[in-house]
């Protein structure tokens, strides 16, 4: 230190030229990395639905057909692909226990499940979408739409994320066309 308490110059010298090439360094890895880059860490999604979290896991709910012909026939005849906003969307596993007649599709997960009680929400009343020739019951959920299938001689629902479009619905409407006759809709 000098007689006024500053330190040396050279010193200054020194911590001018290092601040200078850490700004320099830093601005050229700005320029030389591709937008992104930095993130590369992160698992990227590509839409094929290999979700790096592992297998999905799913609350079980009432399915007390789930185990009957038709629900093994739905689920032996389910894509293994959906396309959704433009994406496919490869099939998940499922966490054990896993729910039985239940399938799930990509990241965001599209669900599908086989053999549940008839939807409290089906009433007289209910407005019915009909997509393929099967008559759709939606039920809108916070983020999804889950959809019943509620013309065939087993309960279908479909969950879907608000995001996914019409896609999955289209889809899996042809396929129950194919798999399940249609049969007179239970209001009771």
């Amino acid at each position: 230190m000098s007689e006024t308490g500053a330190p040396p110059r050279s010193l200054l010298v020194v911590a001018a030229v290092l601040a200078t090439a850490l700004a320099a360094t830093v601005a050229v890895l700005g320029l030389v990395l591709s937008p992104g880059e930095s993130e590369r860490s992160e698992p990227e999604r590509d839409g094929s639905g290999d979700d790096p979290t592992g297998p999905l896991a799913l609350v079980t709910i009432p399915a007390p057909d789930a185990d009957s012909a038709a629900c093994r026939d739905l689920v032996g005849a389910a894509p293994e692909r959906l396309k959704s906003s433009g994406e496919q969307l490869s099939r998940r596993e499922l966490a054990e226990p896993a729910p039985p007649a239940t399938l799930a599709w990509g990241g965001d997960p599209i669900v599908l499940r086989c053999g549940l009680d008839r939807p409290p929400e089906l009433t007289r009343s209910s407005t019915l979408r009909a997509i393929d020739e099967v008559q759709w019951l939606p039920v809108p959920g916070d983020g999804s739409t889950t959809w019943y299938a509620v013309d065939r001689e087993v309960y279908v629902a479909l969950t879907v994320p608000d995001t996914a479009g019409t896609g999955p619905l289209q889809t899996v409407s042809r396929t129950i066309a194919d798999v399940l006759p249609a049969v007179p809709l239970d209001f009771e």
